[in-house]
């Protein structure tokens, strides 16, 4: 059964296309409007200003993300695995990503840059909830203290990664996956 569309959803649409197509600082919130078929009006009724705008749009691209991710971890019975394969989906995507392209790399754009950088948290705090969230459900046998301090350090270095990168998404993801597996020990079976 295919999920309802919103406007908001529309919306958001519209200004992730502009954005990839333009940049950032060529879109006007009457674009998005017109690329919806809406009065400005609406596209400020719904997201305030610009700003919150492209914060709805990365916070969108994040769940997306992240039920993929949710969906990679299911995958794997054993940490080490999970966490490669969660981390490799991660980095992989967001090195194809248009829109992350556009934000990283593209002219007109960088006014988005603290969205993944020094104005992540949002991103940053949905990323690391579901992932502590589904870690604890997936191996109940772990400290949840300790699962938390370490999937706010994963989470922050693959964002980097995803910023920077510097080795291919396997190398990057078996460091972190390593890392997950020798903090918490064998305790996930």
């Amino acid at each position: 059964m295919q999920q309802r569309r919103t406007l908001r959803d529309d919306l958001l649409d519209a200004a992730g296309a502009l954005i990839i197509e333009r940049g950032f600082r060529r879109v006007r919130m009457q674009d998005v409007a017109d690329a919806v078929g809406v009065s400005r009006q609406t596209v400020y009724n719904e997201f305030g200003d610009k700003w919150r705008l492209a914060q709805a749009l990365t916070l969108r691209e994040n769940d997306r993300y992240l039920d993929a991710v949710d969906e990679a971890l299911t995958r794997h019975e054993d940490l080490y695995s999970a966490v490669a394969a969660a981390v490799t989906y991660t980095l992989s995507t967001a090195a194809d990503d248009p829109l992350k392209k556009a934000i990283l790399t593209g002219s007109g754009s960088e006014d988005l840059l603290p969205l993944m950088t020094t104005r992540a948290e949002p991103v940053l705090f949905a990323a690391k909830q579901r992932i502590i969230a589904h870690t604890l459900r997936q191996w109940p046998g772990l400290d949840p203290a300790e699962v938390t301090e370490l999937a706010d350090a994963v989470v922050r270095l693959t964002m980097s990664h995803t910023v920077l990168p510097m080795d291919p998404p396997e190398i990057v993801a078996a460091r972190l996956a390593r890392l997950v597996s020798r903090y918490l020990g064998d305790r996930t079976g």
